[in-house]
C-alpha cells in the first residue's frame, strides 16, 4: 500500500510539473538572438542595454517607469538600415499594453524621419511586426518577417 501511494504521488508531482513548465506563453529575450542566428537581418545589429531601450521607445514619454520594464534584448542597425529586433518584458499585461502603443508610436517616428533620408527603408517600417502576448512584446523590423516568426516559434 506504502508503494502504491508513493506511485501516485510521484505521478501527481509529474503531472503538476509538465503543468507549469509550459512552452511559455510570452516572448523570450533569447528570442532576438534566435533571429540574428536565423539570417533575418540583412547586417549585423548592434545589442542596446535597457536603460537606452528605455528611452529609444519612449517608454517613460508613454507614462512607464523604468522599473516596470523588467527584462529587455533589443538589436538595432548601427544606421546603415532601420532594422531592429526587441523583445521587451513588462511588469504586467497592463504596462505591455501601454507599451505596445509606445512600439507604434516608435515606428510612426521612424517612417517619418525616414522618409526623405533611407526611403528604401520605408517597407520595412510600415510591415514592422509588433506582438504581445501576455506581459511580453516582441518588435521587428526586416524584410523577411516570415523567417522571424519562424524563429521565435
Amino acid at each position: 500500500m506504502k508503494k502504491l501511494l508513493q506511485t501516485v504521488l510521484a505521478l501527481t508531482l509529474l503531472l503538476a510539473l509538465a503543468g507549469c513548465g509550459g512552452g511559455g506563453k510570452g516572448y523570450q529575450t533569447g528570442d532576438v538572438q534566435a533571429m540574428a542566428k536565423a539570417g533575418v537581418f540583412s547586417e549585423e545589429l548592434e545589442e542596446l542595454d535597457g536603460e537606452v531601450a528605455f528611452a529609444l521607445y519612449g517608454l517613460e514619454d508613454c507614462g512607464l517607469k523604468p522599473e516596470e520594464m523588467t527584462d529587455c534584448a533589443v538589436l538595432r542597425s548601427a544606421g546603415a538600415t532601420c532594422e531592429e529586433a526587441a523583445v521587451l518584458v513588462l511588469a504586467g499585461a497592463d504596462q505591455a499594453e501601454t507599451a505596445e502603443g509606445a512600439l507604434k508610436d516608435y515606428v510612426q517616428r521612424q517612417i517619418e524621419a525616414n522618409t526623405d533620408y533611407r526611403p528604401a527603408e520605408i517597407p520595412k517600417l510600415e510591415n514592422a511586426l509588433i506582438s504581445r502576448k501576455e506581459n511580453t512584446l516582441l518588435l521587428v523590423v526586416a524584410d523577411d518577417l516570415d523567417a522571424a516568426k519562424k524563429a521565435v516559434e
